[in-house]
This record gives C-alpha cells, structure tokens and sequence, in this order.
C-alpha cells in the first residue's frame, strides 16, 4: 500500500524530514519525505497498513503541538520505493 500524507503546522525548519527518516528506519517501510513551497510537508510511504499507522504515530509523538494538520490519502502512486529518503 502507499499513501500520501502532508502535514501542516510548524514543520519545515525544525528537522521533521530528518527525524522522519530516522522514525522510518525503525519501520518496514519505503518511500520519501519532502518539503513543499506552501510550508507543508509530504510523506510518501509504502508498506503495511500497520507499519505505515506505527510510523504516523511515532511523527504525531514527536512533533506533538507542532503539526496542526494532517491529510492523509492512498495513493495511486505506481512506482516501488527501494528505501526511505528525503527529496529536496
């Protein structure tokens, strides 16, 4: 499964894509974390429904009273992620 997520709130300049990268690591999961120019950010992440939810909620604990905004969606993205990078 993929899915699309992209978080609002206090997320670019304090490291998210960063530590999200590091957070994936503890998950099976591919995919990229990315910042967009309207401030938000975007996850895009395979793997299993329960690897993917274990992943959000270790971001959600740690950017608690940061993200003000998270729109999740799954993706029709047909491309195969080898790992989990970030994009510039």
């Amino acid at each position: 499964m993929t899915e699309r997520v992209v978080f609002s709130g206090r997320v670019q300049g304090v490291g998210f894509r960063y530590t999200t990268r590091n957070l994936a690591k503890r998950h099976p999961v591919t995919g990229y974390v990315k910042n967009l120019p309207d401030g938000t950010v975007e996850l895009v992440v395979q793997g299993a429904t329960e690897a993917i939810n274990g992943l959000l909620l270790d971001i959600a604990e740690s950017f608690r009273g940061q993200i003000t905004g998270t729109e999740r969606t799954v993706s029709a993205d047909s491309e195969k992620y080898r790992e989990f990078d970030i994009r510039f």
